[in-house]
């Protein structure tokens, strides 16, 4: 049996429970080492799961030759500061969505993680519900035929208290955006993993509409693919109390429309009674993001244990991660500029 697996979580906040439980629940994984730069954080939390190692500076903890991997927990907008750090101390990465926030950003990180010869893994959980690798696979056996519409509604609820409950939330520098860039860009990543087609063009409308922050707390988008089918974006944090996220995919020979809370169509041209596939459990957040479930990090962490055991590539490598957040980058640029972009990368 391969030796247990040292894991060191930057970053305390709202979404470092969910890699703190799963590592927990890995047999091949240890909770090593945590850090905040918030020292009352990074203590609270190294007693909680029990951490003998706790650091309040990144890049004392990079120094700890004992750490295997780093999870990369803080503010967007600094995810590749710290999985550059990681990279250059020949530490495997596991790094929260979106791996950057601009496409220059990005194409430094994925330029120093090769380089450095790490693994890094990227988080999108939403890619391990059943009901999207069903869709996926319905879609590349083609049994919806040629895409037609392909819909993703992501309609979720944060308050202003949420916005005020961080300098980083809602500003271009660390957040990065507004509704897509924080919460969409997990659904938005899902629609382009399950239709499996380039974007060729994108027109968007992005706005503040019902918070004080600097970003989009509103937004809508209009894809086209390169079968020359359509996409609908309807990304935001403004509707109250917040909705399960919606994926409607149409084809010309079938559509497949599922939520956070099951399958709601599976219809196909000459099967009048097709096997649903089983939706499994609900990833939660559209009202609340600390009733986030850990289940998809489970997967993905153990997963990266498994790529870095067999040298292989993860499930989710920083060049596939890019994608949504190209897409996002494009409808900002969109909707500024009020005009039909061409969109390649």
């Amino acid at each position: 049996m391969s030796r247990k697996l040292n894991f060191a979580i930057v970053g305390c906040g709202v979404i470092a429970p969910s890699h703190a439980d799963s590592i927990k629940n890995i047999e091949e994984a240890r909770l090593y080492a945590v850090c905040d730069i918030v020292p009352e954080k990074a203590d609270g939390f190294a007693k909680k799961y029990m951490v003998d190692h706790v650091y309040y500076d990144y890049r004392e903890m990079m120094k700890d030759p004992a750490i295997d991997v780093v999870c990369v927990c803080v503010p967007s907008g600094i995810h590749g500061e710290i999985s550059k750090a990681a990279a250059r101390a020949g530490k495997h990465i596991v790094c929260e969505k979106p791996m950057e926030i601009t496409p220059e950003k990005m194409d430094d990180v994925i330029k120093v993680v090769r380089e450095c010869g790490v693994k890094m893994q990227c988080i999108f959980q939403r890619r391990t519900m059943n009901a999207a690798i069903a869709v996926k696979k319905a879609i590349g056996e083609g049994k919806l035929g040629r895409i037609v519409l392909a819909d993703a509604y992501l309609k979720y609820y944060r308050s202003q208290e949420y916005y005020n409950s961080a300098d980083w939330r809602g500003t271009w520098e660390l957040d990065g955006g507004g509704a897509l860039m924080n919460q969409g860009v997990h659904g938005i990543d899902l629609l382009l993993w399950m239709v499996g087609e380039k974007v060729k063009k994108v027109f968007a409308k992005a706005g503040t509409l019902a918070r004080k922050i600097d970003v989009e707390d509103t937004a809508a988008a209009i894809l086209q693919f390169e079968g020359g089918g359509f996409g609908v974006i309807e990304g935001t944090t403004s509707v109250y109390p917040g909705f399960e996220t919606r994926f409607e995919i149409h084809g010309e020979k079938g559509t497949v429309i599922f939520d956070d809370s099951g399958i709601k169509a599976w219809k196909f041209i000459g099967d009048d009674a097709p096997e649903v596939p089983d939706a499994g459990e609900s990833l939660g957040g559209a009202s609340d993001p600390a009733k986030i479930s850990s289940a998809g990090h489970y997967i993905l962490i153990k997963d990266l244990i498994e790529a870095i055991h067999e040298d292989r590539e993860p499930m989710i490598p920083p060049e596939e991660a890019r994608t949504a957040v190209d897409i996002i980058c494009a409808i900002y640029k969109s909707s500024r500029e009020n005009r039909e972009l061409d969109f390649q990368i």
